[in-house]
């Protein structure tokens, strides 16, 4: 990273908050019952960088996801985009927050299978309406590696592949938020450690303020900040 890179990740993370979440709670009713998810969280992600959602399986660590990328919404609490409530938006603005500011990586990839590597990139700045697909789709491939796979089709590439093309996408349209869930939990190691740092070069080069949930350890040691979430509540607080 070039030094007037490195100046501009330090004046975004001198920046009001990029995502912020403010004593935030979510209540689901199953069969009659009522369930809290999240119980008066609050939360700074900042622009530039890396910030890790840990502890076990439905303690809420994907809910706050779908939180923060405007998937979902509080039952109590706001939601915060550079200062400004996800549920002060209209439809119309939701639309055009999830397709141009924020990006998504899944654990299972989630391409889809009847497009080509290139198609699958290509597809979020189609869906945003932008007159160039090809030129930023090829510059997120090469960023990638996968220079040499543009027309190859999901189920002709690795897990590890497929995870960067899905990284490549997410990334197509510069969001300001990247959000990934379990993002190596169906990776091996070495593909693993490649995914986790083109996500950490996603927040230096790219100035994304990005939001894993994760189990692993090898995930969360990337981070700028480590949050341990239990029973729905932040337990921990670990900057780095």
């Amino acid at each position: 990273m070039s030094r007037a890179n490195h100046l501009d990740i330090m004046t975004l993370r001198m920046l009001p908050p990029r995502l912020e979440l403010r004593q935030v709670s979510k209540i689901y009713t199953s069969d009659g019952q009522k369930v809290e998810a999240l119980c008066d969280v609050s939360l700074r992600v900042e622009a530039g960088a890396v910030t890790a959602l840990v502890g076990r399986s439905g303690c809420g660590k994907s809910t706050l996801l779908n939180l923060a990328g405007a998937m979902d919404f509080p039952t109590s609490g706001d939601v915060l985009i550079d200062g400004r409530s996800t549920t002060a938006l209209s439809e119309q603005e939701l639309t055009a927050l999830r397709r141009k500011r924020i990006g998504f990586v899944f654990q299972f990839f989630q391409l889809l299978p009847t497009l080509t590597v290139l198609e699958n990139v290509e597809l979020p700045l189609l869906l945003a309406g932008d007159a160039d697909t090809r030129g930023p789709a090829l510059d997120r491939l090469r960023w990638v590696g996968l220079e040499d796979k543009l027309h190859s089709m999901p189920h002709q590439l690795s897990g590890g592949q497929m995870q960067r093309v899905a990284i490549a996408r997410a990334l197509a349209h510069s969001p300001d938020i990247l959000l990934a869930d379990e993002p190596t939990g169906n990776l091996d190691t070495a593909s693993g450690d490649q995914a986790l740092k083109l996500l950490r070069e996603s927040a230096d080069r790219f100035g994304a303020a990005v939001l894993i949930a994760t189990h692993s350890a090898e995930a969360a040691a990337i981070a700028n900040t480590r949050v341990r979430l239990r029973d729905g509540r932040i337990a921990e607080i670990d900057p780095s």
